[in-house]
């Protein structure tokens, strides 16, 4: 099983976002019992709901989820799952800082062609984009675990 947690700032517009982004892919591609996917937040709006700019997007590609959480990372997470998706350059610093190390922690859209931050939409307000970023990242994430695995 593959264990992947992605990794926002607050926990209720990015990394839910690309969490159930990449919980459709994989059940459209019926990986379900092949991956372990969460989300947390690196200073995480605890108890919080997800965003209703995410949720709004989500609903917009018809895409499920579920009532949401959030949850703050912690260092006992680091044994609990192989990938840590951060999503910008300062959530992978604070990974790296809580883990003391920089082995199983990423940036998303690394994955893709387009090597760059994803913006958080709680100040952008697009939430379009954010969209846009995150799905290119999950599907390049998908195909590297993918080709990894071959």
């Amino acid at each position: 099983m593959i264990r992947i947690c992605f990794v926002c700032q607050g926990n209720i517009c990015r990394s839910t976002m690309a969490l159930y982004v990449f919980k459709d892919l994989i059940r459209k591609e019926g990986l379900e019992k092949d991956f372990l996917i969460d989300s947390r937040g690196v200073r995480a709006d605890v108890g919080c709901d997800i965003h209703s700019g995410t949720k709004k997007m989500l609903d917009l590609h018809n895409i499920p989820y579920d009532k949401h959480s959030a949850t703050q990372l912690q260092k006992s997470d680091y044994d609990k799952f192989d990938y840590f998706i951060g999503m910008d350059n300062y959530n992978v610093l604070s990974m790296k800082k809580l883990f003391n190390t920089d082995k199983k922690i990423y940036k998303l859209l690394d994955f893709t062609k387009n090597k760059k931050e994803i913006d958080d939409p709680w100040y952008t307000h697009n939430f379009n984009i954010t969209y846009e970023e995150i799905d290119k990242g999950c599907r390049a994430l998908l195909e590297y675990i993918r080709c990894k695995d071959k």
